[in-house]
């Protein structure tokens, strides 16, 4: 059973992540310069790399569908650079996972694959989708719904250790990305980050800076750029979010809630 998942960051690889140790042969769709913040924990890391493994579980860029079926066959997540998804017609997907985190109307919709999956604002089950993952975090989060919509995005960052919109790292200005730390580095209150042009960005307070996107990429004023996280411990930079790790079980609930769907693994799986 194949599973096409949109979209490489973070709260997507933690799917991809969780249907690939489940059985699944998973391709992962990608801009080709994705703007991926948590790249530590990413599959979309392998875009610029060509091989990435997140977690012990490696994902390899592949050219087009069948070169990505070679890729799947050996246990690895195939990666293609393809915005539109149009490898779906080739790979045949039992399902497809929006995890693209848009937060608009998808631009596929039901008829895309047997069972569409939508994460987050934007999708209405019954709709643009079959399911709809709730990606807020609370009591409904990884909760699966057959009709409605998830919950509007808030605009706000997520609190961690007490740290919200000021632990987002957001360009100052329109220009090139230039980073002067990497991934992993704890900083003190104050120290240069990356710079954008002639503007600076600096740590607004002492912490582990936890993800930061690619060096040299192109960026717009206000984009999110950085994460730094005030428990300033580098272990989270290479660790799959436990949010992320919710709604990937939150998909293959999803997933095995159709009999037809668990008949279909169950075969594959011998």
């Amino acid at each position: 059973m194949i599973a096409l998942v949109r979209g490489g960051g973070d709260l997507a690889s933690g799917v991809a992540l969780r249907l690939q140790r489940a059985g699944c042969r998973v391709a992962i769709t990608e801009l080709p310069q994705p703007l991926v913040v948590r790249r530590y924990v990413s599959f979309a890391e392998a875009v610029f790399r060509g091989r990435f493994t997140v977690e012990g579980v490696v994902a390899q860029r592949a050219a087009d569908a069948e070169e990505a079926r070679a890729v799947m066959a050996r246990g690895e997540i195939a990666v293609l650079i393809d915005p539109d998804a149009a490898c779906r017609h080739a790979l045949q997907p039992t399902t497809i996972v929006d995890a693209r985190m848009l937060k608009r109307a998808p631009d596929l919709g039901r008829d895309a694959a047997p069972l569409v999956i939508g994460l987050g604002p934007g999708f209405v089950a019954g709709e643009n989708c079959h399911a709809v993952v709730e990606t807020m975090r609370g009591h409904t989060l990884g909760r699966v719904f057959w009709s409605g919509a998830a919950e509007p995005d808030s605009g706000v960052p997520e609190s961690v250790a007490e740290r919200r919109s000021e632990r987002v790292l957001r360009a100052p200005a329109d220009g090139v990305l230039r980073n002067r730390v990497d991934i992993g580095a704890h900083l003190a209150a104050g120290e240069l980050i990356a710079t954008v042009g002639e503007a600076e960005v600096r740590a607004p307070f002492k912490g582990v800076l936890r993800g930061l996107l690619h060096d040299g990429l192109p960026v717009t004023r206000r984009l999110k750029i950085g994460d730094l996280d005030p428990r300033d411990d580098e272990r989270y930079c290479t660790l799959v979010s436990d949010k992320s790790l919710a709604v990937g079980g939150a998909v293959l609930e999803a997933l095995l809630s159709k009999a037809e769907i668990r008949r279909l693994l169950a075969d594959e799986l011998g």
